[in-house]
């Protein structure tokens, strides 16, 4: 289809400020927004999305939130934009590869999910995008299949993506068996050892270790011009600070997952409520260590960017 860019300006609407810094090699990052609406109540989840912006341009890079508004992929939200997305909340749907054309067309909102912020992404054509933690295979997959849309989009669409690992809930062995069957190179930044979202430590091992944004930058080109297709995975672990007892918030989530088996939630509704959950339990522990992990997700993520931009210097 000779016209598809010109039709696809109908459904991607990207920022002047996120079109000129590519336009001048200058290094972007991606953000989801299913953080703002789903990950944490108002007005809390406004303040981390400004702050996390912020805390990309202090280290140099331009932050691009990205959101379906209006039946359009928003590349750049505003912060009119983004306090919008805050109030509404849970009434933004929790948008995946799945729904994305049904939103579109039908001129909706959505939460952008690791998901369809890789795919926005790729298409604004932004490499690097930071995150807090990816989906992967639900414990019991063996029975239930749930297996998350992210891994699936990392192997095939073309985005660095930066996180603390997959989140504590999941079966952390089987995502990375599943990434491994995909070609998913997963590194981590400054440990051999696979983070756990709240916790530095899983017990399981990443791929390869590395120790420089200029490391990570240059795998991830030579994958790109090999013809390599599909993402990458930086795994950067919470500040130690902020970590929790890898046995305390287990136990949390082995008692988050009774009550949600107990009550019969299924499929995209999992998540949140599990996240929430282990909230209370924790007594907003774990609220505060999932926002200074994005923050510091953030920060690497600015760096990693800066380092591609050099690249093609």
């Amino acid at each position: 289809m000779s016209n598809r860019y010109d039709r696809l300006k109908n459904y991607l609407a990207v920022s002047e400020e996120v079109q000129k810094a590519l336009e001048s090699g200058k290094p972007v990052v991606a953000l989801e927004s299913t953080i703002i609406s789903h990950g944490m109540p108002y007005p809390r989840n406004v303040e981390t999305a400004l702050n996390v912006e912020r805390i990309i341009r202090d280290h140099g890079a331009v932050p691009a939130t990205i959101a379906i508004i209006k039946g359009k992929m928003t590349v750049g939200c505003t912060k009119e934009q983004i306090e919008y997305l805050g109030k509404r909340g849970l009434d933004v749907p929790k948008a995946s590869r799945r729904d994305l054309p049904i939103l579109l067309a039908r001129g909706e909102d959505g939460a952008t999910t690791v998901t369809t912020t890789m795919i926005a992404a790729a298409l604004a054509g932004i490499h690097v995008f930071a995150t807090g933690g990816i989906g992967g295979v639900h414990r019991g997959a063996e029975v239930t299949m749930d297996i998350s849309a992210d891994l699936e989009e990392l192997a095939q669409t073309p985005v660095m993506v930066i996180c603390a690992g997959c989140k504590s809930i999941l079966d952390i062995g089987l995502t990375l068996e599943y990434l491994e069957t995909k070609g998913v190179p997963v590194l981590g930044w400054q440990t051999e050892e696979m983070p756990a979202f709240y916790t530095t430590h899983s017990g399981f091992k990443v791929d390869y270790r590395v120790d420089t944004e200029e490391e990570a930058a240059r795998a991830f080109a030579i994958k790109q011009v090999c013809g390599l297709k599909g993402g990458m995975l930086l795994t950067n672990p919470i500040p130690s600070e902020y970590a929790m007892d890898l046995d305390y918030i287990n136990a949390n989530i082995d008692a988050a997952l009774k009550e949600c088996e107990e009550l019969g939630i299924k499929g995209k509704k999992i998540t949140p409520f599990l996240l929430d959950k282990i909230q209370k339990l924790t007594g907003g522990a774990s609220l505060e260590a999932n926002i200074q992990l994005v923050y510091n997700n953030a920060a690497l993520g600015a760096r990693v960017a800066a380092a591609m931009a050099a690249l093609c210097d």
